[in-house]
């Protein structure tokens, strides 16, 4: 009795077994190096690959103009590309309006002091007078130092000195010593470098998953093998028809400098898959695919490795989404899997010829 149970279950044993399964001795599994991994439910990112460049950050861009005629007497910053800091002298120039202003307000001043015993009215006129010619010379950006040092001093000034706005890098200079500029004539172009953007394409079928606040690793031709962390801060609204891509905004810290505009970039971002739920799936050694068939060995026994079709889906992070002919906690083989193959494809061919 004990006999005919032991054998039924030999036999349902061997039912489950598949005909093209591969068995390999257990010594050639160890000099093989058969690794498997279990079939499991895992989220899976998605790289999203993309090119950019290097681009200024536009908030912090800055155009050097007056708001008056002038002619320029001295350069201090005489080079495009000189870096300038914050309050730090440009040019000097002289401005007839300029001289003019300061005489009145000192006028005004010198007024308002040899009357301050006068009676309220006359006092209030001075004063007015004062307040007038003061806030003329602050429309046309006079700095208070320089209001202070000409009130202290009594002493109009033939050249004003126009101090840079930013510490940055000087983009675009068009001021010449000696030329004649109007009102608005830009005179400086000056970026601070301290951030930059990376301004990159993102192919159309890749732009649901592209958000704002999304991690961005650049890398770029100039500096080989180091990569850069940023963000995604802004997803431009619009698509170029032509190249079917929409660029995408990635801010970046540049605190000493090395990414400088107009550097070519490739930007890697890193997407989840149907809204980030977890997916069945195989690490993607474990996928033999032949272009037209993909095919994993699964695990059924020491020694024994059963070739299994397989549907697959997304691909990201290392790992392949598996449709259809897996299910869950089944072991397939990660590593030594085409020696596997290899292998049974030769018994299958010896098989036929023997045949």
């Amino acid at each position: 009795m004990l006999l005919q149970v032991w054998t039924l279950a030999s036999a349902q044993a061997m039912d489950e077994v598949p005909s093209n399964a591969v068995r390999i001795s257990l010594d050639k599994v160890q000099k093989l190096g058969v690794k498997t991994e279990p079939v499991s439910l895992r989220p899976v990112m998605r790289s999203i690959r993309a090119v950019g460049t290097v681009q200024v950050d536009e908030r912090k861009l800055y155009i050097v103009s007056q708001k008056y005629e002038g002619w320029i007497e001295k350069l201090h910053a005489d080079v495009t590309g000189q870096w300038v800091q914050r309050g730090k002298p440009l040019m000097e120039v002289y401005a007839p309006a300029l001289v003019l202003a300061q005489q009145e307000y000192l006028s005004a001043v010198r007024a308002e002091e040899a009357l301050k015993n006068a009676d309220p009215e006359t006092r209030r006129t001075t004063s007015d007078l004062a307040e007038g010619a003061l806030n003329r010379l602050r429309n046309w950006d006079i700095s208070e130092g320089q209001i202070k040092r000409l009130h202290d001093k009594k002493t109009v000034s033939k050249t004003l000195t126009i101090p840079s706005p930013v510490s940055g890098v000087i983009l675009e200079k068009t001021a010449i010593q000696g030329m004649r500029f109007m009102p608005g004539d830009m005179l400086y172009r000056i970026a601070d470098l301290s951030t930059v953007w990376v301004v990159a394409d993102v192919f159309e079928q890749d732009m649901g998953m592209v958000k704002e606040g999304q991690s961005a690793e650049v890398t770029l031709n100039a500096i080989p093998g180091k990569v850069f962390q940023g963000k995604v801060a802004f997803v431009y609204p619009t698509l170029n028809a032509e190249t079917r891509t929409i660029k995408v905004r990635i801010e970046m810290a540049n605190p000493n400098g090395a990414l400088r505009p107009a550097l070519y970039a490739t930007v890697q971002l890193a997407a989840p898959t149907d809204g980030g739920g977890t997916l069945l799936t195989i690490p993607d050694s474990a996928l033999l695919d032949s272009g037209s068939r993909q095919v994993v060995l699964v695990e059924r026994g020491e020694g024994l490795y059963e070739p299994r079709p397989v549907r697959i889906g997304s691909k990201g992070s290392g790992y392949v989404e598996i449709l259809d002919g897996l299910k869950e906690r089944e072991k397939v083989v990660v590593r030594a899997n085409f020696l596997i193959d290899a292998e049974a494809n030769l018994k299958a061919a010896l098989g036929h010829f023997s045949h």
